[in-house]
């Protein structure tokens, strides 16, 4: 039995759109300064990748204070059952039609695979990202009184990591683009994050799980 789920929050919808847009708009500013192609101009480039690079930093603020506050940071940790049959249906039991090997909750959004890969994503490369991304910045632009103290001799290894990076992050979003259609139907879990409500199966209608699913995700 399926019933519609309230499971995505109006803050965590709100940041899942804002931190895509970002990260689309840091990506084409971004190798609009690399002179991949030409839109807004090197400096107006330059000026725009700053400021959503700042942008991001503060919605990463508050995403870590909401997720800490409400509890939500538990859906990050990692499991490992089911995780060898969740890659097995990605790579084959999806184009056969198998059924899904973990079934989703209002107390585990997120499959074992989903659990590593945004654990990963959070941990290493946004932390890559913003690190680097400041140590370039401020090293190409000085300001009073810190540069000096960085002793940087050359953007090149920074650079490196910030673009390797970035390609990571692309990666992931062409992944996640195709993944969003895997739902029931193909537009479902793209209405999940727009509106919230999601159709879970054992869930009534006020989100409540059923006992089994409870144990299941308190044993994980």
């Amino acid at each position: 039995m399926e019933n519609k789920v309230y499971i995505y929050r109006s803050f965590e919808r709100f940041w899942h759109w804002m931190q895509a847009f970002l990260i689309f708009f840091l990506a084409a500013t971004g190798f609009e300064i690399h002179g991949s192609f030409s839109f807004f101009g090197y400096r107006n480039a330059v000026h725009y990748h700053n400021i959503a690079a700042y942008a991001f930093i503060i919605l990463i603020v508050f995403a870590i204070f909401w997720h800490f506050s409400t509890g939500e940071w538990r859906q990050y940790l990692p499991t490992f059952k089911n995780l060898r049959a969740q890659i097995d249906y990605y790579l084959l039991g999806i184009f056969r039609n198998a059924p899904h090997p973990t079934k989703k909750t209002v107390l585990s959004k997120l499959n074992p695979l989903q659990r590593l890969t945004y654990l990963g994503l959070k941990l290493l490369v946004i932390p890559v990202m913003v690190i680097s991304g400041l140590l370039y910045m401020f090293y190409r632009y000085p300001q009073a009184g810190g540069i000096e103290g960085l002793r940087i001799d050359s953007v090149g290894t920074i650079a490196f990591f910030h673009t390797a990076g970035a390609f990571v992050l692309i990666a992931f979003v062409i992944v996640h683009l195709y993944l969003i259609t895997t739902g029931t139907t193909i537009t479902s879990n793209l209405k999940a994050m727009i509106t919230g409500y999601e159709e879970l199966e054992g869930h009534d209608s006020e989100g409540k799980a059923n006992n089994k699913q409870t144990q299941e995700v308190n044993h994980e």
